[in-house]
């Protein structure tokens, strides 16, 4: 009896460590293109916008992977995190590097940042309005946490299933007054401005994280009630007219970008660490 059960614990250690290496083998062998691969398979770098610098900003896609940190934004302090939580690969939404940079030194902090990331064997990778503009991205999932149902392109590109915003229906009309204070709470927003409230109920919602503007016109055409967004021009708030719109902030619209990729990554490799930023990276501050 006492060698079978020997046996048995020695199959079953044997089973563990065989288990346990293949985890660390497969980890192991696992490049950083794999993982920015899989991120343009939900976001396609083709969805991108003309002015956008979307994809790699710095590093070697052929190293291997030891982990993943995702972030809105790249920092000198996103990078220090990185390193301490020994993960090789940030991926944010917003790329570090928008313009060419004049050169790499100690000058500004994009380029002491891309200091860091390199002399750290770190590589930095961005997935910006091609997330944006693509089925399943931002404005999708701002559309989930606001429980929005029926939802389509609020402006689509043409011969492709891509676009920009978001527009559907909350699963039945709400007092105006009450949709914003629940706005408020759900995105953490301090100070949410608003233009005037023309209409007791609303229903229909159309949704742009980030700077979203641009979209007030096709909010209207699509005869959305009210329009959600991270930033609003000041001209464009004396034509909001009967349209309700609401400014979240731009960090506070698409903070939760943050959450979708982590998910997604995780999703799309179980065994690989993924790591979520600790700390808000939100360059505003409002008494």
């Amino acid at each position: 009896m006492f060698a079978r059960a020997y046996g048995t614990r020695t199959s079953k250690l044997h089973y563990f460590i065989c288990s346990a290496l293949g985890f660390l083998l497969s980890l192991k062998d696992m490049k950083i293109r794999e993982i920015t691969s899989a991120i343009e398979t939900l976001a396609p770098l083709r969805l991108q916008e003309e002015y956008d610098n979307a994809g790699l900003q710095v590093g070697f896609e052929q190293n291997e992977v030891t982990g993943v940190l995702v972030c809105l934004d790249i920092t000198e302090e996103v990078v220090t995190e990185a390193i301490g939580n020994g993960c090789n690969l940030v991926v944010s939404h917003h790329p570090l590097i928008f313009k060419p940079l004049s050169c790499v030194s100690d000058r500004t902090w994009q380029q002491k940042t891309v200091v860091d990331a390199l002399k750290n064997g770190i590589t930095l990778y961005s997935a910006h309005t091609n997330l944006d503009n693509a089925r399943g991205g931002v404005n999708f999932h701002i559309a989930n946490i606001l429980g929005l149902k029926n939802v389509e392109w609020l402006e689509a590109k043409p011969g492709i299933d891509a676009g920009s915003g978001i527009i559907g229906q909350l699963p039945e009309a709400v007092d105006s007054k009450e949709f914003l204070l629940r706005l408020k709470e759900l995105f953490g927003v301090r100070a949410l401005r608003h233009s005037q409230i023309r209409k007791e109920k609303i229903e229909t919602i159309a949704v742009c994280g980030g700077s979203g503007a641009f979209l007030r016109e096709a909010a209207r055409q699509k005869r959305a009630d009210c329009f959600v967004t991270g930033e609003i021009h000041y001209h464009d708030w004396f034509e909001a007219g009967d349209l309700l719109m609401a400014e979240l902030g731009h960090y506070e619209s698409e903070q939760f970008t943050i959450d979708l990729l982590a998910g997604y990554l995780h999703t799309a490799f179980p065994e690989l660490k993924i790591e979520k930023l600790s700390f808000s990276t939100n360059p505003i501050e409002v008494l």
